[in-house]
C-alpha cells in the first residue's frame, strides 16, 4: 500500500476517495517543526535553523511514522508553494525518508491526482531555502528587534519584516488625511433641451501654477453664456474588456467589495472550496488561466450561446508575480453552485462568474462626443458632451449586475448616459440652464483590509501566501483597528513606526519589496541562502546597535498605589500593566498591594470594575497532585495546574473535554 502525505486534513477524505483502497491518506496537519519559542534557534556562521517538533508535531510525526513502515512507497503532496515545498522537507527530514516522491497539483479533482502521480519529482531544495530565509529573516527582525524596541517604548512592542512596513503605510495614510487641507474649486455645466449636458473644460482658463480654477466670478459668467456654436461632433466606439480571473490579491479585494469578507474570511472559505475540489489552488499571483481550463471554458460559453472573444485573453502580471500556479478558478465551470454554506456558495459564485466573463468579448459601446464653443474675454470657452450607449454587452450578459465588478476597478461602464444629439458643425444651440459646479479637493480615503492588500502586493510587500495573516497580525496586534471597514491606527502602532521609520532598513518599502525579491532568487537558483542572510543579519545587526544606543534600557517604574481599596481585605490597590496573551502588547489592571490577598479587577475608565473571578479547581489533577483549572488563551482552551506559580504545567484538552496527559503544553515544576 502506498502512502500519500497531503498538508490540510481537510483534504484528506477529498483525495482518500479518488485514490481507493491501494493507497493510505494522510495529513501533516500543516507544519510539523519550526523555530524554538524561546530561544533564535539559528546558528551562525552558517545561519542554520535549529528546528524542533510543534506540540502539535510531535503528535502527527509519531502517527506519520508508523504509517511509513507499512508503506510501499511514500508520496508528499502538500500545497504547490514554498510553504508545502518547505512542509514535505521538514516530513522528509523529521522521518528520515529514503526517495520520497514530490507530487503538487493545483486542483482536486481525479484527473490532476492521478497525472501528478504519474509525474512525481525530487524534493525542491531552492524552494525549501526561500521558504526557510524567508522564516529566519523574520526571526531575525521580531527576535533583534522586539526587545529594544519594548525598552524604548517602555512597554512590550513587537516588530515585524512585512507587519511593520503594514503599519506604517496605515499611520501614514492617516496623517496625509489628517493634514489635508481641502480647495474648492469651480466648473459650470450647460443643459440642454432633450435631457443632455455639456461641461466646461477649465484647463485653458487657468492661471500659471493653478490645478484648479478658483475664480468663482467667472465660473458663474460661463454658465450664464445665452448661445454656444458647435465645433465638432465625433462618433466612434469604446471597448471593456472583461475584469482578468481571480489572483489572490483581487480575490480578496472583490470579496471584500461586494460580500463585505475579510481577507483571512476570504482565504478560510476559499481554501475549504479548494479542499473540497470546487476550486483550483487560492495562493497564486498569476491572472492567467491554463491552456485546457481556457477551452474548457470557451466551449461550455459556446454551448449557451455567449459571445466569445476572438482569441483566449492573456492578462499582463504584476511586477514579481511568480505564477507557478494558474489564476482561481472553478474546477467544473458547468457547476452552478458549490460550498456547503452560503459564504461558501457566495465566494464561489464570485469566481466562477468571473472566470466565464474573462473568455468573453468586450462590452462595445457606441460613443458621440459635441464640442461647444462661445466667445468670452476674447477667448473661447469649449464645453463637452459625451454620450455612449450599449451595443453589444459582450462579457456583461453575464457580469452586468454582478458584484464581481465592484472590484474598485476604474470602469468607465459605470458612466451615466448622455443622450448627445447628431448636430453639424456651426450649428448654434442655446442652454435650458446653467449652473455653477462648486467641488472641493478630497483626501486619500482610509485603507479598508482589502485595499491595503491591493496596496502591499503593488509594492511588493508580501505573497499571496501571506497578504491575510499581514493584515490579521497587525490587527490582532491592536497597532490598527476596523472603524466602519476603514483601518485606523493605535497609538500604540503609530508609536511602533515612528521608533522604527529611519532606524531599522526592513521600514522602507523599497528595501522590504527588494528583500522580496533576494526571496523569489533564492527560489530560482540565482541567489544562495547564506549569500541572503548575511546581508541582511549585519545590516539588522548595525541598525539594532544604532538603536540600542540611542535609546537605552529604562528602569520599570514601581507600582502607582491609588485611591481605591481591595473588597477582599480592604488594603489599597496599585495600577498594573499586564502582558497581553497574544505577546501584542499591555494593558492596565487594578491589583491589591498585599500579594498574599493577589486579588485584581479590571480598568474600568479609570477606576477597578467587578473583581476577576479565579477560576473553579475541576475534578482532574495535575502530574504534581494540585488539582487543574479550565482557563482560556488566544489559541484556544487549556488545562492548567492552580498551584501556578509554584507549578507552570499545560496540558491540551483532550477530544472527550479531558486533559491529555500526554499532549503536555509546557513548562516545568
Amino acid at each position: 500500500m502506498n502512502l500519500l502525505i497531503l498538508e490540510s486534513p481537510g483534504k484528506v477524505k477529498k483525495v482518500q476517495s479518488i485514490l481507493g483502497v491501494d493507497w493510505k491518506v494522510a495529513a501533516s496537519v500543516g507544519h510539523v517543526r519550526d523555530l524554538p519559542e524561546r530561544e533564535l534557534g539559528i546558528a551562525l556562521p552558517d545561519f542554520t535553523p535549529a528546528y524542533t517538533p510543534t506540540e502539535r508535531g510531535k503528535d502527527v510525526l509519531k502517527r506519520l511514522a508508523a504509517l511509513v513502515k507499512d508503506a510501499g512507497a511514500v508520496y508528499l503532496a502538500t500545497d504547490p508553494d514554498r510553504e508545502g515545498e518547505a512542509i514535505a522537507w521538514h516530513v522528509t527530514d523529521a522521518l528520515r525518508l529514503k526517495n520520497p516522491k514530490r507530487v503538487t497539483y493545483s486542483e482536486i479533482t481525479a484527473s490532476a491526482i492521478q497525472a501528478a502521480l504519474k509525474a512525481p519529482r525530487p524534493l525542491d531544495m531552492a524552494l525549501v531555502a526561500a521558504q526557510e530565509a524567508r522564516r529566519v529573516l523574520d526571526r531575525f527582525c521580531g527576535y533583534l528587534v522586539s526587545g529594544p524596541l519594548s525598552r524604548a517604548a517602555g512597554t512590550r512592542l513587537s516588530a515585524g519584516r512585512v507587519q511593520s512596513p503594514a503599519v506604517r503605510l496605515v499611520v501614514e495614510r492617516e496623517r496625509a488625511i489628517k493634514g489635508f487641507v481641502s480647495v474648492t474649486h469651480y466648473g459650470a455645466e450647460l443643459a440642454f433641451a432633450g435631457g443632455w449636458s455639456a461641461i466646461w473644460l477649465t484647463k485653458p482658463w487657468l492661471q500659471a501654477g493653478q490645478e484648479y480654477l478658483l475664480d468663482t466670478a467667472l465660473a458663474d459668467r460661463v454658465a450664464a453664456l445665452p448661445a454656444l456654436t458647435v465645433k465638432d461632433c465625433m462618433e466612434s466606439e469604446s471597448h471593456t474588456a472583461p475584469p482578468a480571473p481571480f489572483t489572490t490579491s483581487s480575490l480578496q479585494q472583490a470579496a471584500s467589495n461586494a460580500l463585505k469578507f475579510t481577507p483571512k474570511q476570504t482565504m478560510q472559505l476559499a481554501q475549504r472550496l479548494y479542499e473540497a475540489g470546487h476550486i483550483t489552488y487560492m495562493r497564486t499571483d498569476s491572472p492567467n488561466l491554463s491552456a485546457e481550463a481556457v477551452a474548457e471554458i470557451l466551449a461550455f460559453c459556446q454551448a449557451h450561446g455567449w459571445p466569445l472573444v476572438d482569441k483566449p485573453r492573456i492578462w499582463k502580471s504584476k511586477e514579481g508575480a511568480q505564477e507557478a500556479h494558474e489564476a482561481v478558478r472553478p474546477t467544473h465551470p458547468e457547476v452552478e453552485e458549490a460550498g456547503d454554506t452560503p459564504d461558501e456558495q457566495a465566494l464561489y459564485r464570485l469566481i466562477r462568474l468571473r472566470t466565464l466573463a474573462s473568455q468573453l468579448a468586450d462590452a462595445v459601446y457606441d460613443v458621440r462626443t459635441l464640442r461647444l464653443a462661445a466667445a468670452l474675454d476674447g477667448k473661447e470657452a469649449v464645453f463637452e458632451a459625451r454620450g455612449r450607449v450599449l451595443r453589444d454587452p459582450g462579457w456583461k450578459v453575464l457580469l452586468a449586475t454582478d458584484a464581481a465588478t465592484l472590484d474598485e476597478r476604474d470602469d468607465e461602464g459605470d458612466e451615466p448616459e448622455n443622450p448627445v444629439p447628431m448636430l453639424s458643425q456651426g450649428t448654434s444651440v442655446s442652454p435650458a440652464s446653467g449652473k455653477v459646479l462648486t467641488k472641493k479637493t478630497k483626501p486619500p480615503t482610509r485603507f479598508s483590509e482589502a485595499s491595503l492588500v491591493r496596496e502591499l502586493e503593488n509594492r511588493g510587500i508580501g505573497r499571496p501566501a501571506t497578504f491575510a495573516a499581514i493584515v490579521d497580525t497587525i490587527l490582532k496586534r491592536e497597532y490598527v483597528r476596523v472603524e466602519k471597514r476603514q483601518l485606523v491606527p493605535t497609538p500604540v502602532g503609530e508609536q511602533v513606526v515612528d521608533l522604527l521609520t529611519g532606524a531599522f532598513s526592513f521600514l522602507d518599502y523599497e528595501f522590504t519589496r527588494g528583500m522580496e525579491d533576494n526571496l523569489d532568487a533564492i527560489a530560482g537558483g540565482a541567489a544562495s541562502y547564506r549569500e541572503v542572510m548575511e546581508m541582511a543579519y549585519e545590516q539588522l545587526q548595525q541598525e539594532v546597535g544604532g538603536f540600542t544606543a540611542k535609546y537605552p534600557q529604562q528602569e520599570r517604574k514601581a507600582p502607582e498605589v491609588t485611591e481605591f481599596v481591595c473588597d477582599a481585605c480592604g488594603k489599597p490597590l496599585v495600577r498594573m500593566k499586564g502582558q497581553r496573551r497574544d505577546g501584542s502588547g499591555e494593558y492596565d489592571f487594578f491589583s491589591c498591594s498585599d500579594r498574599a490577598c493577589n486579588a485584581s479587577y479590571p480598568n474600568v475608565d479609570g477606576k477597578p470594575g467587578e473583581a476577576r473571578k479565579k477560576p473553579e479547581p475541576t475534578k482532574f489533577k495535575c502530574t504534581c497532585g494540585k488539582p487543574l483549572v479550565h482557563r482560556e488563551s488566544a489559541k484556544g482552551p487549556f488545562f492548567g495546574c492552580s498551584g501556578y506559580p509554584g507549578c507552570k504545567k499545560l496540558y491540551q484538552v483532550g477530544e472527550d473535554g479531558r486533559p491529555n496527559f500526554n499532549a503536555q503544553k509546557g513548562g516545568k515544576k
